[in-house]
C-alpha cells in the first residue's frame, strides 16, 4: 500500500511540477543563473523532462530509467537551489526565510533523490 502511495504521489508531484514550468515560468526563470544560457529554453526543457519522468513512472518497465533520470535531474537542479540561496532566498518578489531554503537543499532535496531511487523497483 505504501509503495503505491509513494509511486502515485511521485507521478502527481512531477506531473504538476512539469506543468508549472509552462504555467508559471517567471518563478522558475528567476532561479536559473544567467551563466547557464537561455533561461527560457532551460525552463521548458526542465518542464518537459519532469512531465516525461511522471509519464515513465507509470510503467513498471521504465521505472529504473525514471529513477536514474530523476536523480540526474535533481542533481542538476542543485545549481538553482544554491543560486536561490545566494539571492537571499528570493525568486523575483517571492522570498522565503533563508533557513527554509537551506532545509529544501540539505534535507528535502536528498529525500527527493531517495524517493526517486525507491520507485526503481516498485
Amino acid at each position: 500500500m505504501i509503495h503505491k502511495l509513494l509511486l502515485y504521489s511521485f507521478i502527481l508531484l512531477y506531473g504538476i511540477a512539469g506543468i508549472l514550468h509552462f504555467v508559471q515560468p517567471d518563478l522558475y526563470l528567476e532561479v536559473i543563473p544567467e551563466w547557464l544560457g537561455n533561461k527560457v529554453i532551460i525552463n521548458y526543457l526542465a518542464g518537459v523532462l519532469e512531465l516525461i519522468v511522471a509519464l515513465l513512472a507509470c510503467f513498471k518497465q521504465s521505472r529504473s530509467t525514471t529513477a536514474y533520470t530523476t536523480i540526474a535531474m535533481l542533481l542538476a537542479f542543485t545549481i538553482s537551489h544554491i543560486y536561490f540561496i545566494q539571492n537571499d532566498s528570493c525568486a523575483g518578489s517571492f522570498c522565503i526565510a533563508a533557513w527554509i531554503a537551506w532545509v529544501r537543499l540539505v534535507v528535502i532535496h536528498p529525500l527527493l533523490i531517495w524517493w526517486a531511487w525507491s520507485i526503481k523497483k516498485m
